[in-house]
């Protein structure tokens, strides 16, 4: 029987670290591709055009996008634990696919499949967090959970680098390690992770109690199972949520799609060199997470939840403009990981309070507006590719990529415009107004 006056367990600790390291998989799995594509070891052995490769760069972003909105019901509908578990294993599978692709066709299916997988896996850690973490640290936990995976995108440069040399000096092997990996790890998600904490057996009272403070004393509601249409397309917070993080992915996807071949192509480097330098700039992107959500958490306490989600997302995205004019005046390997590690931090910065944001507005219904506003988001980043490729086919005369770098500025300026008319104090649906619906309409 459990102890009422026992110290709170920490399962809660579990549940974010076991969250952390498959939002890790999760990044590591998606941005591989750009380093492996531009790998010696697969040009060498599958030959794409140039728009065949901007394609398949944006084809994890299309199919991750769309999935969206039907992941986030699925896991308000069934469960994080049981969905996460799935999602895991599928992107593992498609992972693997990569590495058995022939073409432009198979590499294709492989990345919109792995896109599909973890559409729902940021949607159902936005849940986690709101039934796992204590509502006053909502802004650090998001945190937490996005620097898994910006670490995870920060060594798959030098990781996938240093598995094409290492092992037989062949690309194949990148998605295979990846993929078994990714496997053993939704099994350890299946049993560590439980929906709610009153359901999972190694917590007791105590814990239970610290994760209900702060909700106006009212235990945590079951979520709903239908999406709210109308609110979602009528709310005008959303709408500057959705249109923010769609530029703001405009503006980052430069690091996870463009860079590699701006290193190669433009700088001249080598593989090693590449995955190197790009590694060590996203690893200094990871600082900005953490002090990201201690600032969105300070501000809120001190302003309000409106003033405390808004000014992070402002002032950080005004950091970001100004390194990428860093970034186009960068022309030793020093100089580029600082003006490209700057841009990284600087963006990522914003993130847990974007995070923390939608945990503010959603309500029961967490899962699918965080997948609905997570949807725009990477419409920007698989618009990203297709725009910078042909506005350098059009207008890079010199091919020093300062048209890409512009524009890639100019939709985080236009991001900063959008911030102000986000208002984390006014929720998108209204519980008494909410219909008495269960199904996806």
């Amino acid at each position: 029987m459990t102890n009422p006056a026992a110290p709170p367990t920490t399962v809660r600790y579990s549940v974010v670290g076991m969250a952390t390291l498959v939002a890790f998989l999760m990044y590591l799995d998606r941005i591989c591709v750009s380093w492996i594509v531009g790998s010696d070891s697969f040009k060498s052995e599958i030959h794409l055009t140039p728009s065949q490769l901007d394609w398949i760069k944006g084809a994890f972003f299309w199919a991750y996008a769309l999935a969206q909105v039907p992941a986030g019901w699925l896991s308000d509908r069934f469960g994080a634990r049981v969905l996460m578990t799935i999602y895991i294993t599928l992107w593992s599978l498609f992972t693997i696919a990569t590495s058995l692709s022939t073409g432009f066709v198979t590499l294709a299916v492989a990345r919109i499949g792995c896109g599909l997988a973890e559409a729902g896996a940021y949607p159902a850690s936005s849940s986690i967090l709101t039934r796992w973490s204590h509502i006053q640290w909502r802004g650090l936990g998001s945190s937490i959970i996005s620097t898994g995976g910006r670490v995870g995108g920060a060594l798959a440069p030098w990781l996938t680098a240093a598995v094409v040399i290492a092992v037989f000096n062949s690309w194949r092997w990148v998605g295979w390690i990846y993929g078994v990996t990714g496997v053993i790890v939704a099994v350890g998600f299946w049993i560590v992770f439980r929906d709610r904490p009153r359901e999972h057996p190694w917590t007791n009272e105590a814990e239970r109690a610290l994760l209900e403070e702060g909700r106006e004393g009212k235990p945590q509601r079951e979520p709903p199972q239908n999406f709210p249409w109308k609110a979602a397309l009528t709310s005008s917070s959303l709408w500057f949520a959705s249109l923010y993080q769609l530029t703001t992915n405009v503006g980052w996807a430069y690091l996870v799609n463009s860079l590699s071949g701006y290193l190669k192509d433009v700088k001249h480097m080598s593989d090693a060199d590449n995955g190197l330098i790009s590694t060590k700039a996203l690893l200094l992107g990871i600082v900005g997470l953490p002090l990201g959500g201690l600032l969105t958490d300070y501000l809120t306490k001190k302003y309000g939840a409106r003033l405390g989600r808004m000014l992070p997302l402002v002032l950080t995205r005004i950091l970001a403009v100004i390194a990428y004019f860093a970034v186009m005046k960068a022309d030793t390997p020093v100089q580029m990981f600082i003006a490209f590690g700057s841009l990284a931090m600087f963006v990522d910065m914003g993130l847990p309070a974007m995070w923390a944001l939608m945990q503010d507005i959603s309500g029961r219904h967490q899962a699918q507006l965080f997948g609905w506003a997570n949807m725009w988001g990477n419409f920007g980043a698989g618009l990203q590719p297709l725009i910078v490729g042909w506005i350098l086919a059009r207008y890079d005369v010199h091919h020093n990529n300062q048209p890409a770098l512009l524009f890639c500025a100019g939709a985080l300026v236009v991001s900063i415009a959008l911030a102000f008319g986000i208002n984390a104090e006014k929720p998108v649906v209204r519980e008494a107004a909410e219909a008495p619906k269960s199904a996806f309409t």
